[in-house]
């Protein structure tokens, strides 16, 4: 299913042999570290299903190149069946200039701060980035390459102002400017 609203144009064009390199490195870089990250998987996933009731993973509908949606894997940090309407609220609320969090909490201002949906595993996992790790079969898949904009939500693209959707032109990432200059602490 892909997301209706704006047409998405290419804001530039590049070579179709950049483009399979880029494919072939992303495709041999997951084979090789989803080897040594096997054991790193597993102990989190019985660490997960120890703290709570619930999947291990957690599958979420997300945006991707061209507005086409897809369904990213990460590992499960909140107790299962979690309500997404405050999220969502606050979101929208960010999106359109307001503060997410007050100035006194942590900092993070894509996030929100002491979220009770959140378990005890979860907030660790969050905190170093393991439940991200999921997202490598994502990058198997074609649904995502290792360096692009962080993949959005459907609620936040209707959201999105004309220069936002430049940013669906090419493939989500799981590394970007996001993540790498401040993660959650770049502004929208």
């Amino acid at each position: 299913m892909a997301v209706e609203s704006m047409p998405i144009q290419s804001a530039i064009s590049i070579a179709r042999g950049y483009l399979r390199v880029k494919r072939l490195f992303d495709i041999l870089f997951v084979l090789l570290i989803l080897l040594p990250l096997g054991i790193v998987i597993a102990i989190i996933a019985v660490w997960i299903r120890l703290d709570s009731k619930g999947r291990i993973f957690f599958r979420q509908k997300r945006v991707g190149q061209n507005g086409v949606e897809f369904d990213i894997l990460k590992f499960r940090s909140m107790y299962e069946n979690s309500d997404d309407s405050i999220h969502r609220q606050a979101i929208k609320q960010y999106m359109n200039g307001g503060e997410l969090n007050d100035e006194t909490d942590t900092g993070n201002p894509y996030k929100l701060d002491n979220d009770p949906r959140i378990t005890r595993v979860g907030r660790f996992i969050r905190k170093t980035s393991i439940d991200e790790l999921p997202q490598f079969f994502n990058v198997l898949r074609g649904e995502m390459t290792l360096v692009g904009p962080r993949p959005p939500l459907p609620y936040e693209v209707e959201e999105y102002s004309p220069r936002d959707w430049i940013r669906l032109s090419g493939k989500p990432g799981l590394t970007g400017k996001w993540q790498v200059y401040g993660r959650s602490r770049v502004g929208y």
